[in-house]
């Protein structure tokens, strides 16, 4: 874990860290491999070294998961678009919805003012209030916020309602500090982690998953990282290699055949898709951005369903007022294919890494290995 840091307040630090040392630590990482490690290449444009949001420089991700191996399958991530102090030093960002069926708290006022001033929080969709009053306590004891009176806290979610009990509203302070407390750069621990441990998608076990993309030199060398919470439905597509069709599992299959419903015909749910960037744009460009990624959300297979709230957060970590020339319009083709890449990717990696969870009475199973790497053969997408 990352010993918070010391320089705040001698008070908040202790606190800070005692409720980490506290609170249940991310569950270490998961042997299962990455789309890559199977020699999926998602498009044409290279990766950062990482393949993960933190190839964005300064960009740190934190998780608690929680896990009674019973009925409680949750927990909390967060995204930090640098380690500083966020009210002080806002980023520009900016949102873009998809299909609004969710709670994404704070969304009106990054839309309206186009700055993003606390970490990105990802959890289940109960816990939203819990997890922003968290935040808010946060952000309200760091150093230099004595006087702030108005913050306004991004908290972002899907339900995990199938595998977890909801209800029990589980994520608090505890929680939420410990994920600020353990945000590094670095690996990215992906799948049935942090906020994706009770999530399901395409009737598989999804979770977190995140890839990156990197332009070349004439093109800016800029690199857009992408980080995803999957719960929803569709038919599962794999770098055109029908999966989900393949394996029997995807949307409407059993209405078609005039048969009762399974998981697998539920295309509701949700995605979250977090975009950070090195690029230097501001608010409306970053928005164009986060459009694009639903781009790449559409080819995996995704539904878009009535009842999935597919939202994008973007935001670049070049300060807002820095003298540094914006991007013009004409240059942001490049970085539309970087995050559409990013996001199909990521997705990819969120279904991969995932594990079989049984939780609440029902068991969902991981996206089995053997019969996907045997389809993506078939259709050569893997050698």
């Amino acid at each position: 874990m990352r010993t918070p840091n010391l320089a705040m307040a001698p008070c908040r630090a202790a606190a800070l860290l005692a409720l980490a040392l506290a609170a249940p630590a991310a569950m270490p990482a998961q042997s299962r491999p990455r789309a890559r490690d199977l020699g999926i290449k998602v498009g044409i444009l290279p990766t950062g070294p990482l393949d993960a949001i933190t190839d964005v420089a300064g960009v740190e991700v934190g998780q608690v998961t929680l896990d009674d191996h019973k009925n409680v399958h949750t927990g909390v991530t967060a995204i930090l678009p640098h380690a500083g102090n966020l009210f002080q030093n806002k980023v520009a960002g900016a949102v873009f919805v998809g299909n609004a069926f969710g709670k994404l708290m704070g969304s009106t006022q990054v839309k309206e003012l186009g700055r993003i001033e606390t970490p990105i929080l990802l959890t289940s969709t109960l816990n939203v209030p819990r997890v922003a009053n968290a935040l808010l306590s946060y952000m309200l004891a760091l150093p230099g916020n004595q006087n702030v009176v108005s913050i306004n806290p991004v908290v972002g979610e899907t339900n995990d309602g199938y595998l977890n009990d909801i209800r029990s509203r589980p994520v608090g302070s505890k929680q939420v500090f410990a994920a600020l407390a353990n945000a590094r750069g670095g690996p990215v621990a992906e799948g049935a982690v942090g906020a994706g441990a009770g999530t399901v998608a395409f009737g598989f076990k999804g979770g977190i998953g995140t890839a990156s993309r990197r332009l070349p030199a004439n093109l800016g060398g800029y690199t857009v990282g992408v980080l995803v919470q999957t719960n929803f439905g569709g038919i599962l597509d794999i770098d055109g290699a029908p999966v989900g069709l393949e394996l029997g599992r995807y949307y409407l299959k059993n209405q078609l055949a005039a048969r009762p419903p399974s998981p697998a015909d539920n295309p509701n749910g949700s995605c979250m898709i977090v975009i950070a960037t090195d690029a230097p744009i501001g608010s409306r460009n970053l928005r164009r951005l986060a459009a694009r990624s639903m781009d790449g959300l559409a080819r995996t297979g995704s539904a878009f369903s009535n009842g999935s709230g597919d939202y994008a957060i973007a935001f670049s970590i070049v300060p807002p007022y820095a003298a540094t020339p914006r991007l013009r319009n004409a240059a942001m083709s490049p970085l539309f294919l970087a995050v559409i890449e990013a996001t199909q990717e990521a997705i990819y990696n969120s279904l991969f890494k995932a594990v079989t969870t049984t939780g609440n009475g029902h068991t969902v199973e991981a996206l089995p290995l053997g019969r996907t790497e045997a389809i993506l053969r078939r259709y050569h997408v893997i050698p």
